[in-house]
């Protein structure tokens, strides 16, 4: 699992404010705020947006007192754009981010043009809705206001700005073009920057701009935080570079449970499953996504189901509630041991206890009742169940027809036809097993006419 870096880093500097722009770092604390509010009220000064942008900026950084700062900010004459970002910044930090937006709006209504604070906040409140095209529609805007072209100070937090943005609309050739530009301007890159950039080469499946970046990084001395190097970790584990991945792990000066996942991950999909193990035991803390990565690396491995199974067993000693992914593997490994105990005990498990039981579950399920011979059981998990897929419907058919329920399977068979399921190359060897076992050679043979000449 990839993390990248909290967007609230690039949005909390002001180091970049042109001198007209800047927000002042110290705040009053709320209980002088109140009083000098009150003061400028009774001295009749309160519509003077100078005199208020310390009251409204103080205001609006407090969640339970952004009313107050819209009410003070309606009652000034003529805002200044340091007032407008002190609100557009308030709403772009509650859990109405789309406010941010809408003053925004209003304030481009009055004619006032915004500066790059403007557009930080607007695209973290874009970010925070996933609003995908206004946030391009705030950036065209941008370039026709030069607000970051015309910029004299264009600083390492101004260029994270514009591509955190474009990362968050998923403009990924943007942000591409956006660091050779940054760069080409002899900004430093840094390790924001590169997860950002680094995610969008994964994106693209552009591999050689990625290792690029790892040898920019190495070239700058670029230091690689817990995100940088966890976005690290899983690019090389996806591409099976797994000696990078374990490269970057170790020279980590913090790690946190995603750097110990990611490498997991990497291990188990080269087919390392003793270095995966090994990595798992060592871990200083577990979560569900560890436990859950295991079980899953060894149900998908031949002649090594058990494993998958003993290490599901300690997941429940250690009180570690199971996900559907875990559930569904453990499922898988039990038909293939034929493990009908522990099949059965964790299907009592989840549904005492509210595990989440998805069509893959259920699959899994009625794979491990058919393998070891319960078919009314595979058949009551299958009626049972609110959605359905192919796999289902072919499952439960091909599991009546091995155990010998030729008839069920041949109406189950027409009932999936009548309700229109997709029929796949398995649900035709289910109907063919089941014709074999009852000896009906013409139905097999218009099966697999069918089979060709409808289905192809």
């Amino acid at each position: 699992m990839k993390l990248a870096r909290p967007n609230a880093r690039l949005f909390t500097s002001f180091s970049m404010a042109p001198k007209s722009g800047r927000v002042s770092k110290n705040s009053m604390s709320i209980d002088s705020s109140k009083k000098l509010h009150a003061h400028l009220i009774i001295t009749q000064l309160h519509t003077d947006p100078s005199l208020m942008s310390e009251v409204i900026r103080s205001y609006s950084l407090s969640s339970t007192n952004l009313h107050k700062a819209h009410l003070a900010f309606n009652q000034i004459e003529s805002s200044t754009l340091v007032v407008w970002n002190h609100m557009i910044r308030g709403f772009s930090q509650t859990d109405r981010p789309v406010e941010a937006i809408h003053m925004y709006a209003r304030m481009h209504h009055q004619g006032m043009a915004g500066n790059n604070l403007t557009l930080i906040f607007l695209f973290k409140a874009c970010a925070r809705i996933s609003d995908v095209i206004f946030g391009r529609k705030i950036h065209v805007h941008a370039l026709k206001l030069e607000v970051f072209v015309g910029m004299l100070d264009r600083d390492l937090v101004s260029w994270n700005s514009l591509i955190c943005g474009y990362s968050q609309c998923n403009k990924y050739k943007e942000v591409l073009r956006l660091f050779d530009a940054m760069t080409g301007a002899n900004i430093k890159a840094d390790a924001v920057t590169l997860v950002k950039v680094i995610l969008a080469c994964s994106h693209l499946g552009d591999w050689g701009f990625a290792d690029s970046m790892i040898k920019y990084i190495k070239e700058n001395n670029v230091e690689i935080d817990v995100y940088l190097g966890n976005t690290l970790i899983d690019v090389y584990g996806r591409r099976c570079l797994v000696e990078l991945a374990q490269g970057v792990f170790y020279l980590m000066r913090e790690r946190n449970i995603v750097s110990w996942n990611a490498l997991i991950m990497g291990y188990a999909k080269v087919g390392n499953l003793t270095a995966a193990r090994n990595l798992f035991d060592s871990m200083p803390k577990r979560d569900v996504i560890s436990w859950t990565s295991m079980i899953t690396d060894y149900s998908q491995a031949s002649q090594i189901f058990l494993d998958a199974v003993k290490i599901f067993q300690e997941m429940m000693a250690a009180k570690v509630k199971p996900d559907k992914v875990a559930v569904a593997s453990v499922f898988s490994a039990c038909a293939s041991l034929g493990k009908l105990d522990v099949g059965w005990a964790v299907h009592d498990y989840i549904s005492k206890h509210g595990v989440e039981a998805d069509i893959c579950v259920g699959n899994s399920l009625i794979e491990m009742y058919c393998k070891c011979g319960l078919v009314e059981k595979a058949l009551e998990v299958f009626q049972g169940m609110k959605d359905k897929d192919p796999i289902s419907w072919t499952s439960v058919i091909s599991g009546l027809a091995v155990n010998g329920f030729a008839d069920s399977a041949l109406d189950l068979f027409s009932q999936m036809q009548r309700e229109g399921v997709r029929l796949t190359h398995g649900t035709f060897v289910g109907i063919l097993l089941a014709c074999a076992h009852v000896g009906l050679v013409s139905e097999g043979l218009e099966f697999f006419e069918s089979m060709e000449n409808v289905y192809g």
